[in-house]
This record gives C-alpha cells, structure tokens and sequence, in this order.
C-alpha cells in the first residue's frame, strides 16, 4: 500500500495507491498542490480512480473537480455534501474499492454535518474530526459539539488502537499518531464526559479561517476563487513591460490606447500620460463607444496589476483581440519613478 503525504500551509492531503494494480485515489486535495498530485501519481504509476473530501473544507480550496475532470476520476463525497458537482455520494458503512485496498467510510459528522473518515487497513484518514493532539472546530456551519462526541468517542475511538491516523491538517510538522496515543495525550479526549466536552468546545475561542465564506463558497458550488479567475485571466492575456510603455509613450507611438479601469478618485489623483478613464465597473457598457475598431492596441492598468489583468481579459473575450495588461500597476509606476499627470 502507498500512502504519500503532500502539505500546504498545514492542510494535508494524500495519495493513498494499491501496488499491485496501480490504482490510487487522492483524499482532501488542495486547489494548489494540483502538479505535485499529478507528479506523485506518475511516481508511482497510479491512475488515479477517486478524488475524494473528507468534508466541506472551510479553509482551503478543493480541488478533487479538477482533478476528476484532468484524470477522468469520480469526485466522492458524504451523501450529505452540498456540492453538486459530486460523483459518489458515501453514506455510513459504504466501501470504496481501490485495486486491491478496500476502503470503508465512518459517518464522523461533528466538525461538519458531512464529515466522514476513511478506515483502510490500519489506517484511518480523519478529516477534521480527530486531529494530532486536537480535534476539529464545531463552531463554523453545520458544526455540531454533540455529533463531534458521538463520532469520536462511540466510533473512531472504538478503532483498534494501534490503528493509524491521518487528519487532514497539522501545524506542528509532527510526522504522524495512532487512536491509542491520542486516547493518552490528546488533551480534548481526556474530557470523556459529554456535557464536559460539549462545553469545552462550546467556549473555544478560534479565530475563523482567513477564506470561511470563499472557501465555502466554492467548495459547496464547484465555481471559482478569486485566485483561479486571475489565474486564468493571466493565462489568457500578454503583458507589456513598464519600461517598454514608458518608452512608447515617450516618444508618442500612436500605435496603442492606454486605459486606467481605476475609479475617477484614483485617475484624477494621478494617472499616465494621455492615459483614458473606463472604470471596470463600465468596460462592458462602455467599450463599442470607445473602441470602434476592435483591432486597436489596447493596454489596461489599475493600481496593483490584478483588475487590469481581468479587464485585459474581458477585452479579448469581447473580441479585441490586441488587448494586453501592463505588468505591475500604478503603485509600481510610481516607485519606478515614471512619468505622470494629473
């Protein structure tokens, strides 16, 4: 059995494979970890059957549809996930077949309504719902502390204690844990009285994930971040370097229109020479107006580089197809010391 463990920023997630048929499956994927899946699996000859989320993540982005739609793999999820996009919905008792591993889902709801861990072997992989030393949090959407009890102290702490576990985050850097250990040492476990530990969870004060409502968001819906619009939008548009525009606007190429999609606040506060106000707000209302001839050389720019780089996108996407971004914005103009006008 192959089990490779792959961090970001204290999410973990894992490649679980069958040596013998070379079949895998990756549990609790992350959006930007993507390659490195697709690396490990050719490492080790595995095709990858299932992409598969212990639970709605709050706190990063998924990315088992993308990588079901890359390896044509099925998305597995509890049956009481939101998410429309799931292939295999997993109710308590349920056992996926991975070559020669055999894979049976535990209904561990607690952090989560839909949270559900993984047993194979002597290995369990619990989500949020046992962590090394911890447990998950119950007090994000549809976190319950009384199913939390439940899932922990009448299910996974009922496993074999030399039994394995496999959280899906840890901040330490510490390697692994067993059931037996943390029945010892976790410091949440040792509250075996319900009403105790139901307080307990009750009066934790955690600061909520720096993306709750984007994470949650995309990950119940299957649309896309913030990040993977840029991305993409950065995918699809050339850019012009600073210097390069500088010296076309030095010596008046009429040859290109630049466009500040800022708001009339920030142009009027300072802007490129000769520059055009159009608001992103407007650029789709605005543009036949402005641009009658959609073969014009067009070079957008906001004050960080990110709204341009959107906005650059939007202008092929509409059809001129000579619409570029300027690399940096006006924040790095004015530290490059360019010219300027107000």
């Amino acid at each position: 059995m192959i089990i490779e463990t792959i961090e970001v920023g204290g999410c973990r997630s894992y490649i679980l494979g069958c040596t013998d048929t070379h079949t895998g499956a990756v549990i609790d994927p992350e959006i930007s970890a993507i390659e490195r899946y697709r690396g490990l699996a050719s490492q080790h000859g595995l095709a990858l059957r299932y992409a598969i989320d212990t639970h709605t993540h709050a706190d990063h982005f998924s990315a088992a549809r993308e990588i079901a739609r890359a390896l044509n793999a099925q998305v597995v999820m509890s049956h009481l996930s939101a998410a429309p996009f799931v292939d295999l919905r997993l109710d308590d008792g349920d056992m996926l077949i991975v070559g020669g591993l055999r894979m049976r889902a535990m209904a561990t709801p607690g952090h989560t309504a839909d949270s559900t861990s993984l047993l194979v072997r002597d290995h369990v992989f619990t989500g949020d719902t046992l962590l090394i030393g911890g447990t998950g949090r119950t007090d994000l959407p549809t976190g319950d502390p009384d199913q939390l009890y439940d899932s922990l102290f009448s299910k996974l702490l009922k496993l074999d204690p030399a039994t394995h576990i496999h959280p899906a985050h840890e901040y330490k850097g510490r390697a692994g844990s067993t059931i037996g250990e943390e029945i010892a040492t976790n410091p949440r476990l040792q509250k075996t009285d319900r009403a105790e530990f139901v307080a307990m969870m009750r009066a934790l004060n955690i600061s909520a994930p720096t993306h709750l409502t984007e994470a949650l968001r995309v990950n119940m819906s299957g649309k896309k971040s913030v990040a993977q619009l840029l991305s993409e939008a950065s995918g699809a548009v050339p850019f012009m370097a600073m210097d390069e525009l500088a010296r076309r606007l030095t010596r008046r190429q009429n040859d290109l229109i630049v466009i500040d999609v800022r708001e009339k606040e920030q142009f009027d506060a300072g802007h490129l020479p000769g520059a055009m106000h159009l608001p992103r707000g407007q650029l789709e209302l605005r543009v036949n107006d402005a641009f009658p001839d959609p073969t014009v050389r067009i070079v957008a720019i906001c004050e960080f580089g990110k709204i341009s780089t959107l906005a650059a996108a939007t202008l092929r996407a509409l059809g001129f197809m000579h619409a570029a971004a300027l690399d940096g914005g006006m924040k790095a103009w004015r530290e490059a010391g360019f010219a300027l006008e107000s």
